[in-house]
């Protein structure tokens, strides 16, 4: 879900919100405690859903060519690999 229709969404469920309070005969303190936690659930629900597309995509060629470079120059022994107590600098 792109942020666009994620703000038009908001907007228009936090309007329905107010729309509801209205016509519930709330106050404005109650009215504006109901649009703070239906926006705090709505923000916590985006957060989870665009984690878990996160979480759920495959690598990318740029991620994949990213992760070669990481292991070409990293200093880890591969498995296997014996050190000795001393490196050679030649």
């Amino acid at each position: 879900m792109s942020l666009p229709k994620f703000i038009i969404g908001m907007v228009f469920a936090l309007a329905i919100v107010v729309l509801w309070s209205y016509l519930d005969g709330a106050s404005v303190v109650t009215t504006l405690v109901r649009v703070v936690v239906c926006a705090v659930i709505i923000q916590i629900g985006y957060f989870v859903l665009v984690y878990i597309m996160v979480a759920r995509s495959a690598p990318t060629p740029a991620d994949k060519i990213r992760d070669a470079e990481r292991k070409l120059n990293s200093t880890e022994a591969a498995e296997g690999e014996k050190l000795g107590a001393r490196r050679s600098l030649h």
